[in-house]
């Protein structure tokens, strides 16, 4: 197993790393969460040109069909620059459950446009999302048939970027009868019967209460098949928390730098701050803490180019990443002390990102249990 970045990974870093520094400065980052939408739409737009939309998608479809690898590195300077948008939701997450479980019109119809940035997919799911047969449908129809219309019924909470979505990604459950499993389909956000309300989140983060009151979905709505879509929607989950993995390293990596930088120009007592040795030790466990999870990161993201089981170093990484997280935002705020909890100071920026990524796909402990269960 070799860790090592290739030459074109290497550049892809470099290229990254200096585009986001001259488009991506912090004061595009508060500009976008003072926004209703969270998002840069000019920024977005040069993103596609560059192909970072479609890192990961295959060329037929316009992507650069690079590996998740690729995309961790990619992933980890937007963890470091606090992209806004919906980058991992979008080309990430809803777009592979899209590659992995759709039909060639699908694909078709929905790949080339994420990769252009003219189409952003969300992904909504949970127990209270139900799909139900059309009235119309035969009776005689087995539940495992997916030529028949479908109603969708429920509530879905944090679906992140519902208010710029082009179409929602439901992972439903069927509201009677057997097989009780996951059927994917696609809905329309502004169709009728839908309905999303803006929720209250860290950092004015864009996630949505999203309601879905019996919406009739034809049979090109559905994902695959019909009660079939568990395999494409947790792979798709595996490789977008391996990406917020990569994501939250580059953050702690960014805090590790900046709060080195500060306690070597920052003097008390007739010298700098870095030299005394509490300063130093806390530097140094978060320097550890960032190399474990760069190992972590990057062997879960090698594992699934490999297309090897991947779920426990998933959930390692991960657990990690939630670990990791907090030792930054504690270590970042120690050292730079109190000017660091006010909205003017960037450090807030990083310690709030670092909170919503901590809870999302799973938080440590949620992995914590992943790992324990597969042990057992």
């Amino acid at each position: 197993m070799d860790l090592g970045l290739t030459k074109e990974q290497e550049l892809l870093r470099r290229t990254a790393r200096d585009f986001l520094e001259a488009e991506c400065p912090t004061s595009l980052v508060r500009q976008a969460e003072d926004s209703t939408e969270g998002h840069v739409p000019e920024l977005w737009r040069k993103m596609a040109g560059l192909g970072w939309l479609g890192i990961a998608l295959p060329q037929r479809y316009g992507g650069a069909g690079g590996s998740i690898t690729s995309q961790a590195v990619l992933f980890e300077e937007t963890g470091r620059a606090l992209l806004p948008g919906p980058l991992l939701t979008s080309s990430a997450l809803a777009a592979q459950v899209v590659r992995l479980a759709g039909s060639d019109a699908q694909k078709n119809s929905l790949l080339p446009g994420v990769v252009s940035g003219d189409v952003i997919l969300t992904l909504a799911r949970g127990d209270k999302l139900e799909t139900a047969s059309a009235p119309d449908s035969s009776p005689n129809q087995s539940p495992d048939q997916n030529s028949r219309g479908l109603i969708l019924s429920g509530e879905s909470l944090f679906v992140p970027h519902a208010g710029i979505a082009s179409q929602i990604v439901c992972a439903t459950r069927p509201a009677i009868g057997a097989p009780p499993d996951t059927t994917l389909v696609l809905v329309d956000p502004n169709a009728d019967g839908v309905s999303k309300s803006r929720m209250e989140s860290v950092a004015n983060h864009p996630q949505y209460l999203v309601e879905f009151d019996d919406v009739p979905l034809s049979a090109a709505a559905v994902l695959g098949e019909i009660a079939e879509g568990r395999p494409a929607l947790d792979a798709a989950v595996q490789q977008a928390a391996a990406l917020q993995c990569a994501e939250t390293l580059g953050r702690a990596q960014k805090v590790l730098e900046m709060t080195i930088e500060y306690a070597g120009s920052r003097f008390q007592f007739g010298r700098p701050i870095g030299t005394f040795q509490a300063i130093q030790h806390r530097c140094a466990d978060l320097k550890v803490a960032v190399d474990a999870g760069r190992l972590l990161t990057y062997r879960a993201a090698w594992m699934l180019d490999q297309g090897m089981p991947a779920g426990e170093a998933v959930s390692m990484a991960k657990a990690h990443a939630g670990a990791l997280s907090r030792r930054a935002t504690e270590t970042g705020h120690t050292v730079f002390a109190g000017i660091s909890f006010t909205m003017e100071h960037d450090m807030q920026l990083y310690s709030a990102r670092a909170k919503i990524a901590e809870a999302n796909l799973g938080d440590t402990e949620y992995h914590l249990d992943q790992i324990a269960g597969d042990a057992g």
